[in-house]
């Protein structure tokens, strides 16, 4: 992780089953919860030093705040390319299927995106270095632990990743809250790249302008907008519906 720490029940085991490089992990001292009992059977199984610390030390480690009784110390993040992304989908024989992040800094809220890229099967995530949250701890315990399934890309440029998408085939489209074309009449069974903004300005213009397409999820009540986790959610699934119709994914 960017700042060294998984907490949290899910994130950790889950890191501990993807083979994540943990140094140490801390368990709540005099703690009989089954559920932690087997974190650190598992841990001491994958080689790392399990140590039991009291609460207050627990709370004075975590980042998060909420730890469940459970801290783990990895020794470094690993980031993949735009490149391995697209290797992942050839490798499964699917079209491409990647979600970019643009600007989305409520770690939360990128660790809702990276929960659902993952159990929609998505192929990739890719954020940015800057104006963007990277994979911290809080990322990592809102995405249940699904930031270790995930192949997550970092760019200094969403424009030039956009570019080099658009050179291997990929189709680029962008969320909008209005405008664009609808989602269900959106072909997206393609090689498909879906470019999520942050909910206050939602995606910034340049990269909106290097977009193919602009799509929107119809909205049927008073409310104008959703949740960016809620609208890439949405969108994979209608994908993922589409291509289970046609031998895309599996249904």
């Amino acid at each position: 992780m960017d700042d060294g720490l998984i907490e949290g029940r899910n994130a950790v085991i889950e890191a501990l089953r993807a083979g994540v490089n943990i140094d140490k992990v801390f368990i709540a001292k005099g703690e009989t919860d089954g559920a932690l009992r087997h974190i650190a059977s598992v841990a001491r199984s994958a080689g790392c030093v399990v140590s039991e610390a009291d609460r207050r030390k627990l709370d004075s480690i975590s980042i998060t705040r909420a730890h469940q009784g459970v801290i783990a110390v990895a020794s470094s993040v690993s980031y993949v390319t735009v490149g391995d992304i697209l290797e992942i989908a050839a490798q499964k024989g699917e079209a491409p299927l990647v979600i970019l992040c643009d600007q989305i800094m409520d770690p939360h809220n990128l660790g809702a995106v990276v929960r659902s890229c993952e159990a929609a099967g998505a192929h990739g995530v890719i954020i940015t270095k800057h104006r963007s949250a990277g994979l911290t701890a809080a990322v990592a315990k809102a995405s249940s632990g699904a930031v270790f399934r995930m192949a997550i890309a970092r760019a200094a440029n969403l424009t030039a990743v956009i570019a080099q998408l658009k050179e291997a085939g990929v189709w680029v489209f962008g969320a909008a809250a209005d405008g664009g074309t609808p989602l269900w009449q959106t072909d997206l069974k393609g090689p498909t790249a879906l470019v999520i903004g942050s909910e206050g300005g939602g995606i910034s213009r340049l990269v909106a302008k290097n977009c193919d397409f602009s799509i929107s999820i119809p909205m049927y009540g008073k409310i104008s907008s959703l949740n960016a986790s809620v609208s890439a959610a949405i969108i994979m699934y209608e994908a993922v519906r589409q291509r289970a119709g046609c031998g895309g994914f599996e249904s």
